[in-house]
């Protein structure tokens, strides 16, 4: 019996939205693809569900139109509002109108199916080991152990990667790391407009602080430091809102949470792997304005793939392709991030300055002055500095440093 490991030309870890876009790609060019999902499929997924238009636009481009199987009620969302302590809410519409609210469990699924990739669900990567023209990974699927020789791996298996601990061991313990967790609520009366995103800039609730509906419930989230208390900052969450907005809300039915490598967009601080080994998606640090990650995940994850077909087609090092081409995304995504790309250009998909203008000017100053007191949160990471050298040198080069990424 032949014991050797199945050879492949690529092995995607992670069945995400960017493992979609990039096995799309990867498939397309006639490569044997193979991608691994440690869940049983189709998996759940914590996730507002909220895409940018760009996102819509790569899912239509690449994978067709959307099913309605693979939205949330409400099925589309008109934009963001944000919400200040003192200041007036500011409803801000996408550009180009409504966007689709993703069901992630069913439209993950979709995408990955749609990509026409080979997937293995309740398999979980284990380790790595680069070998000659390749990588042979130790796999466990379905309580088994296994293993398979890829000449490419791509990471694509979010904030706390698998991949990323084993190529960079002790990596993921010197970032900073926050929780979010959501409880879904019965609505007895809430006026807040089920059409948009809603997030308040309130440093007294949390480092990030949302509602919304969906499927007849309302979504409260908050963002908190490691260690915290989720239900007593949930419950604060909860009281202001009733207060500050007149929302009654039933006892929380259900409840979630998850781990984020916050703060590596904002810092220019990406991971794209090394040698063989690709990063995308999350994993990299890919995390745009209000925590939208889907759209940077899906064109990540197709550049991830883009990079692999040309180094196996053209012979050049997969790692200078992927590196030179992920600088657009890096741009659009950090650029979201940067303070003189927010006051002088329009690095959003929607119009912060053209809301803020229909206000007077007294209550403009209240309003950035609101949100100079919520970045104040961010003071204890020591971020200031980076953001404002990277911020100088896009101004300067056009670009951010690729030398800062790892």
């Amino acid at each position: 019996m032949d014991t050797s490991p199945r050879s492949v030309d690529v092995l995607i870890v992670g069945a995400s939205l960017s493992a979609a876009a990039c096995a799309k790609r990867l498939v397309d060019a006639g490569l044997e693809t193979v991608c691994i999902e440690r869940k049983e499929l189709p998996r759940h997924k914590i996730c507002s569900g909220i895409l940018s238009p760009r996102g819509h636009r790569f899912l239509l481009e690449n994978f067709g139109p959307i099913p309605r199987e693979i939205l949330h009620e409400p099925t589309s969302c008109t934009g963001v509002a944000f919400h200040f302590p003192s200041a007036p809410s500011i409803e801000i519409d996408f550009d180009g109108g409504p966007t689709p609210h993703l069901y992630r469990r069913n439209s993950d699924w979709w995408a990955i199916r749609r990509s026409g990739v080979e997937v293995q669900d309740r398999t979980s990567f284990v380790r790595l080991e680069e070998v000659e023209g390749g990588v042979l990974v130790d796999l466990n699927r379905r309580g088994r152990p296994e293993q398979i020789r890829a000449r490419w791996v791509v990471a694509a298996d979010g904030p706390t990667s698998m991949v990323v601990k084993a190529v960079y061991p002790g990596y993921q313990e010197t970032i900073p790391w926050f929780m979010v967790g959501q409880k879904f609520h019965d609505i007895v009366r809430c006026p807040l407009d089920t059409r948009y995103f809603h997030f308040w800039f309130h440093p007294g609730l949390g480092h990030y602080t949302w509602s919304h509906a969906r499927d007849g419930r309302q979504i409260v989230g908050v963002g908190f430091d490691v260690g915290h208390n989720f239900d007593a900052a949930h419950r604060n969450v909860v009281r202001y809102l009733h207060r500050r907005h007149d929302v009654e809300l039933g006892p929380a039915q259900d409840s979630e949470g998850c781990g984020e490598n916050f703060g590596l967009s904002l810092i220019n601080r990406y991971v794209f792997g090394r040698g063989r080994v690709l990063v995308t998606g999350q994993a990299a640090g890919f995390l745009n304005m209000m925590a939208e990650g889907m759209s940077a995940a899906l064109h990540s994850g197709a550049i991830a793939g883009e990079a692999v077909v040309e180094a196996a087609f053209h012979g050049r090092p997969v790692q200078e392709v992927y590196r030179k081409h992920i600088e657009s995304e890096v741009r659009r995504c950090s650029d979201q991030w940067n303070p003189l790309q927010i006051l002088f250009a329009r690095p959003h998909e929607a119009d912060f300055w053209k809301a803020l203008r229909k206000l007077g000017w007294g209550d403009r100053a209240r309003v950035v002055s609101e949100v100079v007191k919520f970045a104040q949160l961010y003071a204890k990471f020591r971020w200031g500095r980076q953001i404002l050298g990277q911020a100088f040198h896009r101004l300067v080069a056009g670009r951010y440093e690729a030398a800062r990424w790892i």
